[in-house]
């Protein structure tokens, strides 16, 4: 698709967890502006994580005026938007209002535990794996979705009436973007929700029927690069394509430039997400990691492997907003830098249950080994540490399934945390490389737009544009790391027999 009007800039929305954020692009992928916003989250009780739509939406609209006012352009120059955005997020809305029904529940919600424990107690995760890669877990959006509906006076006879529209946070973007005349999503967020057949590459009926959701309910399914719609004038300005949509770890996965199979990135968010390139193939993993979906261009899936941890840079939160013992998640470096990895203390961060490869959506979160010693210090490298043994146990994983992984590429905001990139390449024994910029899921995303608008010939440029900033190799003895991680592996056991 060519441009008009000279104009040459891509804008991006990354819609996290805890902020979204606005970046403009030239046509040779470089930031010219960047605007972020926080945003808060709510525990109305133990285990539920919402956010207010609403809000969510105002922050993007903000984010877009206040970038294209850093950048000091009109929005007449922008070529095309690119969203990536926080994954398995639900939210449900009226069709004519766009109006949401409830809060958005947050892919961190544990509600509907009891519901998917059934489903394993019914036999029926194994239909669900073989179609979807996923599990039968309370992360993913079809047991949300369900919840909505049966727990929102009046959803369920809306759903059924065609009234209400499901989206993950891309769709419900898209759709209040245009201005609520584009209902759909990419791949690579539909193969998210527990109701996308990875083969077939569309919604299931079977598992429609299983988590008792009506088809109507659900978004049309696109490319993950393509005309999505068009902004509203009235809302934005102009006419904008929407070209690319991914979810933020795909997204990531392709700004890492992990486009072969064998390929792997770890982005350190809110959460931690290690993925690895699969190509056309997809891989059924025998040790509790998911196969999903990369992306899908001109009708063609790329497939993945991953293992996701609930708990990364919320653990640093939790140092900063429940214990008070940092004022910002920087000061955790000097503090850890201050102890090693073996002190006593050993935290097992199940704040939201524990996520691959053991999948206990009601373990709660432990800290061994305290002594009369135990201060701000021995927390904040227990903390971080706490990423890192995760880390290896999904790369432990990923080497029983038989991926062999030569390097570890990694981003998200923890990795501008020197002592904690080390403590990953230590404790994970893996060569270690970090991407020049933080920002890999928004600069993925804007690479897919900038393909769908022809400024790049194939996916193969993003090789040729990405960059290491720095490169850390092992420095603990491969000895001392088997001790360490045996401790942390006893550790898990421990909090797992919680349950019990």
């Amino acid at each position: 698709m060519a441009t008009t009007n000279n104009a040459h800039y891509i804008l991006a929305i990354d819609q996290g967890t805890t902020s979204s954020r606005a970046v403009i692009f030239n046509q040779q992928l470089q930031q010219i502006a960047t605007a972020q916003q926080e945003l808060s989250l709510s525990y109305p009780q133990s285990g539920w994580v919402e956010q207010e739509p609403e809000h969510i939406w105002q922050s993007v609209l903000d984010c877009i005026d206040q970038v294209l006012r850093n950048a000091e352009l009109s929005v007449s120059k922008i070529s095309g938007i690119a969203i990536s955005n926080q994954r398995e997020t639900t939210v449900v809305w009226d069709r004519q209002t766009a109006k949401p029904i409830a809060n958005a529940i947050v892919w961190q919600d544990r509600r509907t535990a009891a519901f998917c424990k059934e489903l394993q107690q019914r036999g029926v995760e194994d239909t669900i794996s073989q179609k979807t890669g996923l599990r039968a877990d309370p992360y993913f959006s079809a047991s949300k979705i369900g919840w909505l509906l049966d727990n929102i006076a009046g959803a369920r006879a809306k759903a059924e009436a065609g009234q209400l529209c499901f989206g993950t946070i891309d769709s419900y973007l898209l759709f209040k973007l245009t201005d609520g005349k584009v209902h759909a999503t990419d791949a690579s967020n539909a193969s998210r929700t527990a109701l996308y057949n990875l083969t077939s590459q569309n919604w299931d009926a079977q598992l429609l029927e299983l988590f008792n959701i009506p088809a109507s309910l659900l978004p049309t399914i696109s490319d993950s690069a393509c005309v999505f719609g068009c902004t509203s004038v009235d809302l934005v300005g102009a006419e904008i394509p929407v070209m690319a949509m991914l979810g933020d770890q795909q997204a990531a996965l392709l700004g890492q430039a992990c486009i072969s199979p064998g390929m792997l990135k770890s982005t350190y968010g809110t959460g931690c997400f290690a993925m690895v390139n699969t190509g056309d193939t997809i891989i059924r993993s025998s040790n509790q990691l998911l196969s999903t979906l990369a992306w899908q261009l001109n009708g063609k899936a790329t497939y993945a492997l991953e293992g996701s941890i609930f708990m990364a840079g919320a653990t640093i939160q939790w140092l900063r907003d429940k214990l008070g013992i940092i004022s910002q998640a920087c000061e955790t470096e000097a503090l850890a830098a201050k102890s090693n990895y073996q002190q006593t203390e050993l935290l097992v961060p199940a704040f939201t249950g524990l996520g691959a490869p053991y999948w206990q959506p009601e373990a709660k979160a432990a800290l061994f080994g305290m002594t009369r010693d135990t201060g701000k210090t021995q927390l904040a490298a227990a903390a971080l540490c706490s990423v890192a043994y995760q880390s290896a146990d999904l790369l432990t994983a990923m080497s029983l399934d038989g991926i062999k992984v030569a390097q570890l590429r990694v981003d998200g905001g923890m990795t501008n945390n020197c002592w904690f990139v080390q403590a990953l390449a230590d404790l994970c024994q893996q060569p270690v490389l970090r991407c020049n910029t933080a920002d890999a899921t928004v600069y993925g995303v804007a690479f897919l737009a900038a393909l769908s608008l022809g400024y790049y010939a194939d996916i193969d440029a993003i090789s040729q544009l990405w960059q290491a900033d720095r490169q850390f190799v092992p420095q603990l003895a491969a000895s001392e790391q088997t001790k360490l991680y045996q401790r942390w592996q006893t550790a898990v056991a421990g909090v797992l027999a919680q349950q019990l």
